[in-house]
């Protein structure tokens, strides 16, 4: 086996390789960026290869930088979990979960008090962000994620699918237009809320025999729960997942004309970093999640926990709701 070199040099160099920054390793590690920078050339020295070209406003990984840095964040991964397992448990703690806002909002955030109840040492940090997060620049530890699954180096869980039917306000429909048929919601603004939308509402007019149509636009928003807002205000009919606004529905503030539904193909996911797989707060986050999907499920929910060594991986890019 190869002489492994200086711990705190690989150290340096994976936070500065990470954030292509000798000033941000330097934050992160709580040293100066000379300080980074000294461990990093006595890496170089010591390996005989030069890890970063060292531009005038940049900072680059070299060939050889970008293949160490692979295996140095898997490394460094790994070796915080053991170290997790070891010291009290592994459950204490922050744990910082990103999240898709509907599904935040709609369903996690009302149960939450059930997971800090069962796992009172874990400091949960919830963001809602429509965006997909960079887990290694940006601290988060898992996220719910909403696309076709496949992105590479990550554990993915399917959760659910996405079921999708027409939703307008009870108030809208009164004033507006009759909707006896399909064809009569086309009388309404259609609402976005992805730009991948137009194809799920062909998708549902082709499935209600309604193939060729003109169409006019409610306008595009960020997520589900911005368009069901807008719809509620009027503003036009939203193609969404109803389980998300049960209570509109119950109340009578969203009418849903038809129980004609469809599966848009695309899922949620509980994804995070594939070394961090089996961090103990992250399994206690994906197995309590796992439960609550179970007591209070959404469609066609069947949620499987993947065996250790089978993770589901997922593809390079998410369509984000």
């Amino acid at each position: 086996m190869a002489k492994l070199p200086p711990l705190n040099a690989l150290r340096a160099f994976e936070s500065a390789g990470r954030h292509l920054s000798f000033t941000k390793a330097g934050d992160e590690l709580a040293v100066t960026p000379t300080a980074i920078s000294h461990q990093i050339r006595l890496l170089e020295d010591t390996l005989g290869v030069k890890l970063f070209r060292r531009l005038p406003r940049q900072l680059l990984l070299t060939d050889a930088g970008q293949v160490l840095l692979a295996d140095a964040k898997d490394a460094f991964a790994r070796l915080a979990v053991a170290v997790e397992r070891v010291t009290a448990g592994g459950h204490s703690g922050p744990l910082t979960v990103s999240s898709t806002q509907t599904f935040a909002w709609s369903w996690l955030v009302p149960r939450l008090y059930r997971f800090q109840a069962k796992y009172p040492e874990i400091d949960l940090r919830l963001e809602a962000s429509q965006r997909a997060v960079d887990f290694h620049r940006e601290g988060v530890d898992a996220a719910i994620r909403y696309g076709r699954g496949g992105w590479e180096g990550i554990y993915a869980v399917r959760l659910f699918s996405e079921v999708l039917t027409p939703l307008l306000s009870r108030e809208l429909l009164e004033k507006g237009p009759p909707v006896n048929e399909p064809r009569d919601i086309l009388k309404y603004p259609l609402l976005r809320d992805s730009p991948f939308i137009t194809e799920d509402w062909k998708s549902w007019f082709a499935a209600a025999g309604v193939t060729e149509f003109e169409h006019r636009s409610g306008g595009a928003f960020d997520s589900s729960q911005m368009a069901v807002q807008a719809a509620l205000s009027g503003a036009g009919v939203a193609l969404v997942m109803p389980d998300f606004f049960k209570d509109e529905i119950k109340s009578g503030r969203l009418v849903r004309p038809f129980t004609l539904e469809i599966d848009s193909g695309k899922s949620h996911y509980f994804v995070c970093p594939e070394p961090n797989a089996q961090q103990p707060k992250i399994t206690a986050f994906r197995d309590w999640l796992v439960e609550e999907l179970c007591r209070d499920p959404l469609r066609d929910c069947r949620p499987t926990v993947p065996e250790e060594g089978k993770e589901e991986k997922s593809a390079r890019s998410a369509r984000r709701r």
